[in-house]
């Protein structure tokens, strides 16, 4: 695990980081309406989230965004270091397309139409593994 850049790490981190970058702006400036609904969401699947209110949630959801995106971008970071964070990350929305009803087709890993938007972030955890194995095994 070291601090060189590696050019094969950097359309993931790029692309990945911009996307998560763009999405936790964008929930800076989310209304009640929105919060609410990120929220509720989120502690259906997660109960412990439930302790705290929509809005707070949405600020830390934003700013965990914002954070993960910048350490994607920033190539200092690790690779290792921006991999597992982009893995935990992504692990937490693949938890909510596992556990929430409707996602999955019955009694098979395949998406609903409803789930395929939380299905395709399989991609960050391929992403964030990549990263980690890579920076490991260098």
């Amino acid at each position: 695990m070291g601090l060189s850049i590696k050019a094969r790490h950097l359309p993931p981190r790029i692309a990945t980081g911009a996307f998560i970058l763009n999405s936790g702006i964008g929930k800076l400036s989310a209304d009640e309406e929105t919060a609410a609904k990120l929220h509720g969401f989120a502690a259906g699947t997660y109960p412990f989230l439930k302790k705290m209110k929509p809005r707070d949630f949405t600020r830390l959801l934003a700013y965990t965004e914002i954070g993960l995106g910048t350490a994607l971008l920033i190539p200092v970071v690790p690779a290792f270091v921006a991999g597992a964070g982009l893995a935990a990350f992504s692990g937490g929305l693949l938890g909510l397309y596992a556990k929430t009803p409707g996602m999955r087709q019955a009694g098979t890993p395949l998406p609903t139409e409803q789930g395929t938007p939380f299905a395709k972030d399989v991609w960050m955890t391929g992403i964030g593994l990549g990263l980690m194995i890579d920076d490991l095994t260098d």
